[in-house]
């Protein structure tokens, strides 16, 4: 246990200098090795083992994926789309960033890129039309987090590989959880907006609009259809269907929509190349970790204190929830995922719960952490967007957390919310 000390001594001193969460793992690892006597090979073969997996090879095409789809023009489509159907609701404007960040959750798979995706356009148009900068920024920021629970999520993907369950299982789990999250939220946002008289666009509701922009959208809203009726289907697996992603988004960007440049490609490229590098590096990482936790029995030692807690399932997924929550707001949160997949999984299995419900109480455990500061990445992008200060920012996301957290506990306490769809398609 000594040695486990220091290591997340070390973790933890690396996150307060600021070292990037993938070198703080890897400094952690390191350290745990050096100080165990454990051979520092490990860690070269942690990282290949974590990364030499074909279904791995989807995480860099959903990714380039949804950079080809934002350069594209689909955001500012499915917006129109989004505002056509609700932008004349009191607090129109701020359904329509939650609505079009769910449609754009279900092409782009990421959550930082979701909320730069929709919020560049959002945000600035709602202060315009007089909502607070907090208002505007917690809207996005907060449903930015919907591209790691609407599918195809990556940190999706990464569980279904670690827990070693179906990716279009966990594929499915997420659609039903994704469309409750987004009512709470547009509820969320008509009762605060109610309050402050945040009114919607002069624009009255039309049947004809929202078939010319859904119509216009029609080829951004047809990729989650192709991707997830591929998969479930069995035309082709979860890596084939991401580069069929790719492809579709290069046409649709390139000859359809003509608004992908052929100069832009290059760029699309490094920034995909990019994040891809930096979600790698936290998977190989994080991965090391979580076998070093094994090789020290760890995950045992956790199993067995919560175990003597309660054996009553319920019990146990209100600390798991409890522990994502507190980890979260330290942790990124695909690193979280990975880390504490060996450790709860086991868990889940001696009490007979479902690990798709698991992966799903993980997931949004790990996409509320996006919320909360110190490493609430969606805070920082909605920050940079809105201008506004992660101090005064965290404290307009209060409502949002609160709705969030009781839409958590539905989750956890209605297991069907996440497996019933599922198990309907089997």
């Amino acid at each position: 246990m000594e040695i486990i000390w220091i290591t997340i001594i070390v973790l933890a001193a690396c996150l307060i200098m600021g070292i990037p969460i993938a070198f703080s793992i890897g400094i952690a690892t390191f350290t745990g090795l050096i100080v165990g006597g454990v051979p520092v090979e490990l860690l070269g073969q942690g990282a290949f083992t974590a990364l030499n997996n074909y279904v791995i090879m989807a995480v860099p095409l959903f990714i380039l994926t949804g950079y080809l789809m934002e350069t594209g023009g689909l955001s500012r489509r499915l917006i129109n789309f989004a505002r056509s159907l609700v932008g004349n609701i009191t607090g129109g404007l701020a359904m329509v960033t939650i609505l079009a960040c769910g449609l754009f959750a279900a092409i782009s798979g990421s959550s930082p890129a979701t909320v730069a995706a929709i919020g560049t356009i959002m945000i600035p148009t709602m202060i315009k039309y007089g909502y607070s900068k907090g208002f505007a920024a917690s809207s996005a920021a907060t449903a930015g987090g919907l591209g790691i629970v609407i599918p195809p999520s990556i940190t999706m993907i990464v569980y279904a590989v670690g827990a070693n369950v179906s990716v279009a299982d966990m594929f499915i789990s997420g659609i039903m959880p994704g469309i409750f999250i987004l009512i709470c939220l547009c509820i969320t946002v008509y009762l605060i907006a109610k309050k402050r008289g945040y009114t919607g666009v002069k624009e009255p509701l039309s049947i004809a609009k929202v078939f010319k922009t859904f119509w216009d959208a029609k080829w951004a809203l047809l990729t989650p259809v192709i991707i997830l009726g591929g998969i479930y289907s069995g035309v082709f697996t979860p890596t084939e269907a991401g580069v069929i992603a790719v492809v579709y988004g290069l046409i649709v960007g390139l000859f359809v929509y003509r608004e992908l440049k052929w100069k832009d490609i290059p760029k699309v490229l490094i920034d995909a190349a990019t994040t891809t590098g930096a979600v790698l590096i936290i998977l190989s990482t994080a991965t090391t970790f979580g076998h070093l936790l094994t090789l020290y029995q760890v995950p045992q030692m956790i199993a067995d204190g919560l175990l003597s807690v309660s054996e009553s399932p319920y019990i146990i997924l209100l600390l798991i929830a409890g522990i994502m929550l507190i980890l979260g707001t330290f942790m990124e949160a695909l690193s979280l995922v990975i880390i504490l997949i060996p450790i709860l999984v086991p868990v889940a299995a001696t009490l007979g719960i479902d690990p798709i419900h698991l992966g799903m109480i993980m997931i949004i455990g790990a996409e509320i952490g996006m919320m909360t500061p110190p490493v609430g990445v969606n805070l920082f992008v909605a920050s940079g967007i809105s201008g506004l200060s992660i101090e005064r920012l965290t404290i307009t996301m209060l409502p949002f957390l609160f709705t969030m957290i009781l839409v958590y506990l539905v989750i956890i306490f209605f297991p069907t919310l996440t497996t019933g769809l599922v198990e309907l398609l089997r």
